[in-house]
Protein backbone atom coordinates (compact mmCIF):
# COMPACT_ATOMS: atom_id res chain seq x y z
CA UNK A 1 0.00 0.00 0.00
CA UNK A 2 1.57 3.70 -0.99
CA UNK A 3 1.44 6.36 1.32
CA UNK A 4 2.04 9.77 0.77
CA UNK A 5 5.51 9.26 1.72
CA UNK A 6 6.40 6.47 -1.08
CA UNK A 7 7.81 7.95 -4.60
CA UNK A 8 5.58 7.75 -7.66
CA UNK A 9 5.79 4.21 -8.67
CA UNK A 10 4.50 3.86 -12.41
CA UNK A 11 3.66 0.32 -13.81
CA UNK A 12 4.76 -0.38 -17.18
CA UNK A 13 4.73 -3.75 -19.07
CA UNK A 14 7.71 -4.24 -21.24
CA UNK A 15 8.09 -6.23 -24.30
CA UNK A 16 4.35 -6.51 -24.74
CA UNK A 17 2.30 -7.90 -28.31
CA UNK A 18 -0.04 -5.24 -28.81
CA UNK A 19 -1.97 -4.11 -25.92
CA UNK A 20 -1.64 -7.24 -24.13
CA UNK A 21 1.06 -9.08 -22.63
CA UNK A 22 4.41 -8.04 -21.92
CA UNK A 23 6.55 -8.04 -18.57
CA UNK A 24 5.04 -5.68 -15.78
CA UNK A 25 8.18 -3.70 -14.02
CA UNK A 26 7.90 -1.22 -11.29
CA UNK A 27 9.31 2.36 -12.72
CA UNK A 28 10.41 5.06 -9.80
CA UNK A 29 12.24 8.15 -11.42
CA UNK A 30 13.24 10.83 -9.14
CA UNK A 31 15.80 13.42 -8.24
CA UNK A 32 17.80 10.76 -5.84
CA UNK A 33 17.74 7.60 -5.52
CA UNK A 34 15.69 6.41 -1.82
CA UNK A 35 18.12 4.46 0.30
CA UNK A 36 18.72 0.78 -0.29
CA UNK A 37 16.37 -0.40 2.28
CA UNK A 38 13.69 1.51 1.49
CA UNK A 39 13.87 0.56 -2.55
CA UNK A 40 13.57 -3.31 -1.25
CA UNK A 41 10.61 -2.40 0.62
CA UNK A 42 9.48 -0.47 -2.47
CA UNK A 43 10.10 -3.62 -4.67
CA UNK A 44 8.62 -6.10 -2.38
CA UNK A 45 5.54 -4.09 -2.11
CA UNK A 46 5.06 -3.41 -5.93
CA UNK A 47 5.34 -7.26 -6.40
CA UNK A 48 6.54 -7.60 -10.03
CA UNK A 49 9.44 -9.58 -10.73
CA UNK A 50 11.46 -6.47 -10.89
CA UNK A 51 11.34 -2.41 -9.60
CA UNK A 52 14.03 -0.40 -11.73
CA UNK A 53 14.85 3.15 -9.86
CA UNK A 54 16.70 6.28 -11.91
CA UNK A 55 17.88 9.30 -10.68
CA UNK A 56 20.17 12.24 -12.92
CA UNK A 57 23.66 12.37 -12.61
CA UNK A 58 26.17 14.57 -14.46
CA UNK A 59 26.46 12.56 -17.52
CA UNK A 60 23.32 10.49 -17.98
CA UNK A 61 21.20 8.25 -15.04
CA UNK A 62 22.12 6.25 -12.15
CA UNK A 63 19.85 3.29 -11.99
CA UNK A 64 19.26 0.22 -9.76
CA UNK A 65 17.12 -2.92 -9.94
CA UNK A 66 15.18 -4.85 -7.34
CA UNK A 67 13.74 -7.67 -6.87
CA UNK A 68 10.67 -8.64 -4.22
CA UNK A 69 13.72 -10.26 -1.76
CA UNK A 70 16.88 -8.67 -3.61
CA UNK A 71 18.83 -6.30 -5.74
CA UNK A 72 19.89 -7.93 -9.28
CA UNK A 73 22.65 -6.36 -10.88
CA UNK A 74 20.45 -5.90 -14.39
CA UNK A 75 17.51 -6.44 -15.88
CA UNK A 76 16.01 -5.72 -19.50
CA UNK A 77 12.59 -5.83 -19.32
CA UNK A 78 12.86 -2.56 -15.94
CA UNK A 79 15.08 -0.88 -18.61
CA UNK A 80 13.09 -0.73 -21.40
CA UNK A 81 10.14 0.43 -19.44
CA UNK A 82 12.01 3.16 -17.70
CA UNK A 83 13.19 3.74 -21.32
CA UNK A 84 10.08 4.56 -22.03
CA UNK A 85 9.18 6.74 -18.94
CA UNK A 86 12.25 8.66 -19.19
CA UNK A 87 11.24 9.54 -23.10
CA UNK A 88 7.39 10.45 -21.38
CA UNK A 89 9.42 12.71 -19.44
CA UNK A 90 12.27 14.38 -21.02
CA UNK A 91 11.07 14.04 -24.92
CA UNK A 92 12.81 10.83 -27.12
CA UNK A 93 16.33 10.76 -27.01
CA UNK A 94 19.40 8.18 -26.14
CA UNK A 95 19.26 7.78 -22.36
CA UNK A 96 22.79 6.88 -20.74
CA UNK A 97 22.39 4.50 -17.88
CA UNK A 98 24.91 3.61 -15.37
CA UNK A 99 23.89 0.42 -13.42
CA UNK A 100 25.90 -2.03 -11.26
CA UNK A 101 27.02 -3.90 -14.25
CA UNK A 102 28.39 -1.32 -15.86
CA UNK A 103 27.32 1.02 -18.29
CA UNK A 104 24.06 0.68 -21.12
CA UNK A 105 22.60 2.85 -23.08
CA UNK A 106 18.39 2.70 -23.50
CA UNK A 107 16.76 4.83 -26.83
CA UNK A 108 12.96 5.53 -28.19
CA UNK A 109 11.81 5.59 -31.12
CA UNK A 110 9.27 7.07 -33.73
CA UNK A 111 7.30 3.69 -34.15
CA UNK A 112 6.90 2.59 -30.36
CA UNK A 113 9.65 0.81 -29.64
CA UNK A 114 12.54 0.87 -27.21
CA UNK A 115 15.97 -0.57 -27.34
CA UNK A 116 18.70 -1.15 -24.84
CA UNK A 117 22.03 -1.80 -25.76
CA UNK A 118 23.20 -4.39 -23.28
CA UNK A 119 26.78 -4.55 -21.20
CA UNK A 120 29.13 -6.81 -22.74
CA UNK A 121 27.88 -10.60 -23.81
CA UNK A 122 29.95 -13.50 -23.37
CA UNK A 123 29.51 -17.66 -22.78
CA UNK A 124 30.94 -20.49 -21.42
CA UNK A 125 29.56 -24.23 -21.80
CA UNK A 126 27.44 -25.67 -18.84
CA UNK A 127 29.59 -27.90 -16.15
CA UNK A 128 28.47 -31.06 -16.34
CA UNK A 129 27.16 -30.78 -12.65
CA UNK A 130 25.34 -28.03 -12.85
CA UNK A 131 23.29 -29.37 -15.97
CA UNK A 132 22.39 -32.59 -14.49
CA UNK A 133 21.15 -30.71 -11.40
CA UNK A 134 18.90 -28.57 -13.52
CA UNK A 135 17.50 -31.34 -15.15
CA UNK A 136 16.68 -32.84 -11.85
CA UNK A 137 15.39 -29.79 -10.82
CA UNK A 138 12.67 -29.55 -13.86
CA UNK A 139 12.15 -33.39 -14.42
CA UNK A 140 13.86 -33.69 -17.76
CA UNK A 141 16.32 -36.25 -19.56
CA UNK A 142 19.31 -35.44 -21.41
CA UNK A 143 17.24 -37.02 -24.22
CA UNK A 144 15.43 -33.89 -23.85
CA UNK A 145 17.57 -31.59 -25.10
CA UNK A 146 18.47 -30.30 -28.63
CA UNK A 147 22.47 -30.85 -29.47
CA UNK A 148 22.24 -28.41 -31.59
CA UNK A 149 22.30 -25.98 -28.48
CA UNK A 150 24.23 -26.59 -25.86
CA UNK A 151 24.18 -26.14 -22.04
CA UNK A 152 26.06 -23.03 -21.40
CA UNK A 153 26.12 -20.24 -19.13
CA UNK A 154 25.37 -16.56 -20.64
CA UNK A 155 26.13 -13.99 -19.35
CA UNK A 156 24.92 -10.19 -20.51
CA UNK A 157 25.11 -8.62 -17.31
CA UNK A 158 24.15 -11.65 -14.98
CA UNK A 159 24.36 -15.26 -15.32
CA UNK A 160 21.93 -17.45 -16.80
CA UNK A 161 21.83 -21.08 -17.83
CA UNK A 162 20.29 -21.91 -20.82
CA UNK A 163 18.72 -25.46 -22.01
CA UNK A 164 17.46 -25.78 -25.37
CA UNK A 165 14.63 -28.29 -25.69
CA UNK A 166 13.93 -30.59 -28.72
CA UNK A 167 10.16 -30.23 -28.30
CA UNK A 168 7.71 -27.59 -27.95
CA UNK A 169 5.38 -29.45 -25.58
CA UNK A 170 8.38 -30.21 -23.34
CA UNK A 171 8.46 -26.17 -22.57
CA UNK A 172 5.05 -25.65 -22.38
CA UNK A 173 4.75 -28.66 -19.77
CA UNK A 174 7.82 -26.76 -17.58
CA UNK A 175 7.54 -26.79 -13.90
CA UNK A 176 9.50 -26.91 -10.89
CA UNK A 177 9.98 -26.25 -6.89
CA UNK A 178 10.72 -22.84 -6.47
CA UNK A 179 12.39 -23.54 -3.33
CA UNK A 180 15.07 -25.80 -4.86
CA UNK A 181 14.68 -24.21 -7.78
CA UNK A 182 16.27 -20.60 -5.91
CA UNK A 183 18.89 -23.05 -3.94
CA UNK A 184 20.27 -24.01 -7.26
CA UNK A 185 20.09 -20.47 -8.46
CA UNK A 186 21.73 -19.48 -5.51
CA UNK A 187 24.70 -22.24 -5.15
CA UNK A 188 25.34 -21.30 -8.90
CA UNK A 189 25.33 -17.41 -9.34
CA UNK A 190 22.43 -17.55 -11.68
CA UNK A 191 19.70 -15.03 -12.07
CA UNK A 192 17.57 -17.59 -14.59
CA UNK A 193 17.01 -20.53 -16.15
CA UNK A 194 16.54 -19.97 -19.97
CA UNK A 195 14.60 -22.48 -21.39
CA UNK A 196 14.33 -22.66 -24.90
CA UNK A 197 12.70 -24.20 -28.05
CA UNK A 198 13.75 -22.80 -31.50
CA UNK A 199 10.62 -22.96 -34.16
CA UNK A 200 13.01 -21.64 -36.92
CA UNK A 201 16.60 -20.48 -36.68
CA UNK A 202 15.32 -16.58 -36.39
CA UNK A 203 12.56 -17.51 -33.59
CA UNK A 204 12.44 -18.59 -30.29
CA UNK A 205 10.31 -20.22 -27.90
CA UNK A 206 11.31 -19.17 -24.10
CA UNK A 207 10.21 -19.47 -20.40
CA UNK A 208 12.68 -17.88 -18.10
CA UNK A 209 13.12 -19.79 -14.35
CA UNK A 210 13.29 -16.82 -11.55
CA UNK A 211 12.88 -18.59 -8.60
CA UNK A 212 16.03 -16.55 -6.93
CA UNK A 213 13.57 -13.12 -7.33
CA UNK A 214 10.74 -14.81 -5.45
CA UNK A 215 8.27 -15.58 -8.65
CA UNK A 216 8.54 -18.81 -10.96
CA UNK A 217 8.50 -17.32 -14.42
CA UNK A 218 9.25 -14.05 -16.06
CA UNK A 219 6.55 -13.34 -19.11
CA UNK A 220 9.58 -11.21 -20.80
CA UNK A 221 13.18 -10.98 -19.89
CA UNK A 222 15.76 -8.44 -21.57
CA UNK A 223 19.03 -9.46 -19.44
CA UNK A 224 18.17 -13.26 -20.62
CA UNK A 225 17.63 -12.41 -24.19
CA UNK A 226 20.36 -10.29 -24.77
CA UNK A 227 23.06 -12.75 -22.73
CA UNK A 228 21.30 -15.61 -25.51
CA UNK A 229 22.31 -13.21 -28.20
CA UNK A 230 26.18 -13.57 -27.00
CA UNK A 231 25.75 -17.29 -26.43
CA UNK A 232 24.25 -17.91 -29.83
CA UNK A 233 26.90 -15.64 -32.03
CA UNK A 234 29.60 -17.44 -29.73
CA UNK A 235 28.16 -21.08 -30.96
CA UNK A 236 27.68 -19.31 -34.80
CA UNK A 237 23.94 -20.21 -34.89
CA UNK A 238 22.84 -19.44 -38.09
CA UNK A 239 20.53 -16.58 -37.80
CA UNK A 240 22.37 -13.58 -39.44
CA UNK A 241 22.12 -11.24 -36.63
CA UNK A 242 18.35 -10.74 -36.15
CA UNK A 243 16.14 -12.92 -33.30
CA UNK A 244 12.38 -13.14 -31.93
CA UNK A 245 11.79 -14.39 -28.88
CA UNK A 246 8.15 -15.30 -27.83
CA UNK A 247 8.24 -15.61 -24.24
CA UNK A 248 5.03 -15.71 -21.19
CA UNK A 249 2.82 -17.71 -23.97
CA UNK A 250 2.43 -20.84 -21.14
CA UNK A 251 1.21 -18.69 -18.47
CA UNK A 252 -1.13 -16.45 -20.67
CA UNK A 253 1.30 -13.43 -21.26
CA UNK A 254 2.16 -13.34 -24.48
CA UNK A 255 5.40 -10.84 -25.01
CA UNK A 256 7.86 -10.35 -27.93
CA UNK A 257 11.44 -9.47 -27.36
CA UNK A 258 13.23 -8.38 -30.97
CA UNK A 259 17.08 -8.92 -30.65
CA UNK A 260 20.04 -7.95 -32.79
CA UNK A 261 23.31 -10.15 -31.91
CA UNK A 262 26.41 -7.73 -32.57
CA UNK A 263 29.41 -9.84 -34.43
CA UNK A 264 32.26 -9.20 -32.66
CA UNK A 265 33.44 -11.24 -29.80
CA UNK A 266 32.03 -9.72 -26.23
CA UNK A 267 30.15 -7.04 -27.70
CA UNK A 268 26.72 -6.43 -26.39
CA UNK A 269 23.33 -6.99 -27.79
CA UNK A 270 20.72 -4.84 -29.07
CA UNK A 271 16.88 -5.85 -27.83
CA UNK A 272 13.67 -3.75 -28.56
CA UNK A 273 10.24 -4.11 -27.79
CA UNK A 274 6.89 -1.95 -26.98
CA UNK A 275 5.42 -0.84 -23.96
CA UNK A 276 2.01 -0.34 -22.37
CA UNK A 277 0.94 1.32 -18.97
CA UNK A 278 -1.24 -0.86 -16.54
Amino acid sequence: MEDANTPKILRIAAFSDGAEGGNPAGVVVGDKLPPEEEMQRIAKDVGYSETVFAAPQADGWTVRYYAPKEEVAFCGHATIALGSVLASQNGPGVFRLNIKAGQITVETHADGNTTLTSPPAHSTPAEPALLQAALTLFGYEATDLDPALPAAIANAGNNHLILGLKDRRTLAKMSYDLAKGAALMRAHDLTTINLLWSETPRRFHSRNAFAIGGVAEDPATGAAATALAGYLRDIEWPHSGDIEIVQGEDMGARSLIYLHAGGSPGEGARVSGKTRLM
